[in-house]
């Protein structure tokens, strides 16, 4: 693969962009802290801003490698992240991503986390020339699925007890596109 870093997408109604230190208290208001929304992740709600804020520094440092690829989701009506979208797995013997994501519960429903999912997959195919993408879900959070359908996404199966989460052990579907997916 082509690796290049995190690099800036826009889209209709959102600019993917590198986080940095001043997005630590949109970060824990908008979806950080809400344990809602971490509840099929597999990290905790953050308790106060200053953990929001060391997680930040982390993800700030990791910028420099060329094969780390974290977004922040950003709202252009707001102009503050709403989410995060990043590459949370990678082999690059076979040119797979497999890409994570989460948005503020405030943004459900709306067609965002869509958005920026199929601007990541078209990121990855045409610029690092990955040739699959692949993602999961818990089977309790079905919307998580349809939101990689509506990206092209096609579901190839669900592995019993396989994944762990804030709701333990789980089974979890799986869902990826191929590069020559999107020639039919």
């Amino acid at each position: 693969m082509k690796h290049c870093g995190t690099q800036t997408i826009e889209t209709e109604r959102l600019i993917l962009r590198q986080f940095n230190s001043e997005d630590a208290d949109a970060m824990f208001k908008n979806w950080a802290n809400d344990e809602e929304v971490t509840k099929y992740l597999t990290w905790p709600p953050h308790g106060t801003v200053d953990v929001t804020t060391e997680i930040l520094k982390q993800w700030v440092d990791s910028y420099k490698d060329e094969k780390y690829y974290q977004w922040a989701i950003v709202l252009k009506e707001i102009d503050e992240p709403i989410g995060s979208i990043s590459a949370v797995g990678m082999k690059e013997s076979i040119n797979m991503i497999h890409i994570g994501y989460c948005i503020g519960r405030c943004w459900w429903n709306q067609g965002i986390t869509s958005e920026a999912l199929k601007a990541v997959i078209d990121f990855f195919f045409d610029k690092v020339e990955a040739n699959r993408i692949e993602s999961r879900h818990d089977v309790n959070n079905p919307h998580s699925g349809m939101v990689m359908k509506k990206c092209g996404m096609k579901y190839e199966g669900t592995l019993r007890s396989s994944d762990i989460n804030n709701q333990g052990l789980n089974d979890s579907s799986w869902y990826a596109i191929l590069r020559s997916d999107r020639l039919l």
